[in-house]
């Protein structure tokens, strides 16, 4: 190669570059898409430490655990509904059925109530713990997605990269949050559950969990449960509905038609 020649490739090496440094920083902060095969945080590893009975019937939106019981918010116009279930055999003790009109989505417990939402009708329940009675509703902008409680609020995602903290006597937004993995916002956030500290979060349409800080938004880590669907029937759709007994540290985890519900624990966490 000639001296003139080096010299043209040179130039044109430093041009390409030069062009392709705008689209190298678009691409740094685009939002982590569902599609992507995984976040850039880092992986956790878990274990299986116990499969439970759960409704394949079930429509998975919301899922607690209390007093020894799960309740669980089920989805679906025409079929959604508000339970009481026992762990050990998945058989409903209490249900109440959400009119027609309504899709039930995330759930929390707070202070002996149950505050359960719905997707798209911009109105929240509070319920009576003990007796399902409903004691008030509350308005609220947006999608209902998912709910949990961290720090006295109630802490709702809307199916953005966004979470909503919320003032649980008026359902006034307190606080937003931005969920980042390595700079990136992370759309999909679905059901939530606060665990020692932390949010953990499910992504719709992906078989994983997110952890996340509730100062700064980042993910610390995540969880990769696809492996769970070797126990599953085809029928199963996806992962969706996180409960923590804090007072055995159990982690549990289901789906939205899951025939079983699998407690987990984190190894190294």
């Amino acid at each position: 190669m000639s001296l003139q020649t080096r010299f043209v490739f040179f130039i044109l090496c430093l041009w390409a570059a030069f062009f392709a440094l705008p689209r190298r920083a678009a691409l740094a902060w685009q939002p982590f898409s569902p599609c992507q095969t995984r976040p850039g945080a880092p992986l956790l590893q878990f274990k299986v430490v116990k499969n439970y009975p759960h409704d394949p019937g079930a429509f998975t939106e919301g899922l607690l655990f209390a007093n020894g019981n799960l309740y669980e918010s089920t989805g679906l116009n025409n079929r959604s509904s508000l339970r009481k279930v026992d762990l050990h055999t998945g058989r409903v003790l209490k249900e109440d059925d959400l009119p027609s009109q309504f899709f039930g989505e995330g759930l929390a417990i707070l202070d002996g109530s149950l505050f359960q939402l719905t997707w798209k009708n911009g109105l929240a329940f509070q319920y009576d713990l003990h007796t399902f009675a409903l004691k008030r509703r509350f308005r609220y902008a947006g999608e209902g997605w998912g709910l949990t409680v961290g720090d006295n609020c109630l802490i709702m995602s809307n199916g953005s990269s966004e979470l909503e903290f919320i003032d649980p006597k008026t359902f006034a937004v307190k606080r937003l949050l931005q969920v980042r993995d390595m700079g990136r916002p992370v759309p999909m956030l679905n059901e939530l559950e606060w665990i020692k500290g932390k949010i953990f979060a499910n992504v719709w349409h992906k078989d994983y969990i997110l952890i996340i800080s509730p100062e700064t938004g980042q993910v610390t880590g995540w969880l990769d449960l696809s492996a769970l669907r070797r126990q599953l029937p085809p029928s199963a759709e996806v992962l969706n509905g996180i409960a923590y007994d804090a007072k055995k540290d159990r982690i549990f985890v289901t789906g939205k038609l899951w025939p079983l519900l699998f407690q987990i624990r984190l190894l190294g966490h």
